[in-house]
């Protein structure tokens, strides 16, 4: 059981500090994809737009209404989103997602940032805002492929 000193180590002033620089913190105007992800355990919601050039990211948004966890995790992806491919944002994901649930390694650059949150693996109940900003940026871009492919 989580103490009081476990949730001061948790929301560590990296993380606060991440949760109050969200880059690329406004709406597009023209994405080519938009996608609203929210978590039903704690109200968390993240909108996010992207564009693509050439199959990568080439204009980002968000709109972030989470805790200061989904925040910091917001920030570290509008931070390394930028040129990124489907596959690239697939396999942050897929990385973050193991190790918040699995203990596995942190994310590799430029996602590296994620390190910030491993002290939430213990708090499962926060995963789900952690992983929205990510999930919604993949999904997003899923879209947009398989539209391409139509």
């Amino acid at each position: 059981m989580a103490t009081d000193t476990d949730l001061i180590k948790l929301y560590s002033g990296r993380i606060l500090a991440l949760a109050s620089e969200i880059p690329h913190h406004e709406r597009l105007s023209d994405p080519m994809a938009s996608v609203k992800k929210r978590s039903p355990l704690c109200g968390s919601a993240v909108t996010v737009d992207v564009a693509l050039t050439d199959g990568r990211v080439s204009a980002f948004g968000q709109d972030v209404k989470a805790c200061a966890l989904g925040q910091a995790a917001a920030a570290v992806t509008g931070a390394a989103v930028m040129g990124r491919t489907l596959a690239e944002m697939t396999q942050a994901r897929d990385a973050l997602r193991a190790m918040l649930k699995e203990g596995g390694p942190v994310p590799q650059a430029p996602f590296d940032g994620f390190e910030v949150l491993e002290p939430a693996r213990e708090y499962k109940n926060r995963h789900a805002s952690i992983l929205l900003c990510i999930e919604a940026t993949c999904e997003a871009m899923a879209q947009i492929a398989q539209s391409d492919c139509a």
